[in-house]
């Protein structure tokens, strides 16, 4: 028996899919996505809406506020305890996201050898501060790996890289890659053509602005989340934060939100390949009830039967 990944970049498709599902198996969403954890950020993380919700039980959302820590590890902790209580209730759980380091910590776990420094660390923070944008540069000359899937703005985790790097000698990087993946899993991704995706992206965010992510992102100012959280830091609300302040115009914002979406995708997609023995599967050249028979199928295979 394996449990189900199913992973893949943003607004490639993946509620539509596991809500048809739903309607053949005893589904219940382990959600795989550092974002839609946080509260009062609806809009902009893409969350399934209530009905959907309703229709499908989604675990790990709506569980921390912006301004509250929550991390890779603790992820792998709460997952695997809701995997436990679906598993209990007669449930089938599937995991499903796109963040690709929560992913990593269940496929691939922790990896060892990797200790804290906090001498390292402040003096990485020291470094950033003094001069902005210098660990980035850093980064990208000492883990390509990590500096073309690492967030711009996710200074946490460029410093945690360096931290690695600096410490043991090695990347962070070429430590998980010699890690296999987890036989406890079985992973699916789903991917579209890049001109679908990006079509795909550019339609989500027209519908996120008409759903009032402007009006969303000033509730959150108003009850007293800042901007240099790293909740607010998502896409979405950074570059609204930038509107509202008055630097730049409704359009502007949302021509950055586009983009960063889109590179975002980009590096979900780079982050998905160093899987090995995965299955990949093109839901344009697939079609909607193929992708779905034979996603459905495979989650019976992994359940080793216990669905039917």
């Amino acid at each position: 028996m394996a449990i189900m990944m199913i992973l893949g970049p943003t607004a490639v498709g993946k509620t539509e899919i596991l809500l048809a599902i739903s309607e053949r198996l005893p589904i219940e969403v382990v959600s795989v996505d550092s974002r839609q954890i946080y509260r009062h950020m609806d809009i902009g993380t893409a969350k399934p809406s209530k009905g959907e919700r309703e229709k499908l039980p989604h675990h790990l959302i709506d569980i921390v506020d912006p301004d509250e820590s929550y991390d890779a590890y603790r992820f792998s902790k709460d997952a695997k305890k809701v995997i436990t209580n679906v598993m209990a209730r007669g449930k089938i759980p599937v995991l499903a996201g796109g963040t690709g380091l929560y992913a990593d910590a269940l496929l691939r776990g922790f990896v060892e050898g990797a200790p804290r420094n906090e001498v390292v660390r402040s003096a990485l923070k020291t470094i950033e501060e003094n001069a902005p944008g210098s660990l980035r540069r850093i980064l990208e000359r000492v883990d390509q790996v990590a500096y073309e899937k690492i967030h711009p703005n996710d200074l946490k985790r460029t410093i945690r890289y360096l931290e690695v790097f600096f410490t043991t000698g090695t990347s962070l990087s070429s430590i998980q890659k010699n890690s296999d993946i987890s036989g406890e899993y079985a992973v699916i991704i789903l991917n579209r053509g890049r001109l679908s995706l990006h079509r795909r992206i550019e339609t989500r965010v027209d519908k996120m602005i008409e759903a009032g992510l402007v009006d969303e992102t000033k509730k959150l100012l108003d009850m007293g989340f800042t901007e240099d959280l790293n909740a607010l830091q998502t896409i979405g609300y950074a570059e609204l934060i930038k509107y509202i302040k008055g630097t730049c115009s409704l359009e502007r914002a949302v021509e950055l939100i586009k983009r960063n979406t889109r590179r975002y995708a980009r590096r979900q997609i780079i982050w998905f390949r160093r899987y090995r023995g995965v299955c990949w599967l093109d839901l344009e050249e697939l079609g909607f009830k193929n992708a779905v028979d034979i996603i459905s199928k495979k989650i019976i295979l992994a359940w080793g039967g216990k669905s039917g």
